[in-house]
């Protein structure tokens, strides 16, 4: 999930960079007045948002499949542990009723 996390972060900075790059050539328009660095950031994540869909798509579905593991595991480990507390307080039961 940190790779995924890292690579989405460094197209965002890419995008920022290009934006940034584009917007003081005059490619693209400036923002108002002190709104120019609000506007860079806000076209950088517009454009960055489907490049990071399509282009890491592969890195998603396997951090997808890490957590899915992660998930099952936990819950199987909760699933012994309750099944193990069941059978302590069934054989506590059973020996209070025996005395």
């Amino acid at each position: 999930m940190l790779r995924y996390t890292l690579m989405r972060l460094g197209i965002f900075v890419g995008c920022l960079v290009v934006v940034w790059g584009a917007v003081y050539s005059g490619i693209f328009p400036r923002g108002f007045g002190d709104s120019n660095f609000l506007w860079v950031l806000l076209l950088s994540l517009v454009l960055s948002a489907p490049i990071s869909w399509v282009a890491l798509r592969g890195e998603r579905d396997r951090a997808s499949v890490q957590i899915v593991h992660k998930v099952d595991r936990m819950k199987a480990n909760l699933e012994a542990s309750r099944s193990q507390e069941d059978g302590a307080d069934d054989g506590a039961r059973a020996q209070g009723r025996a005395s």
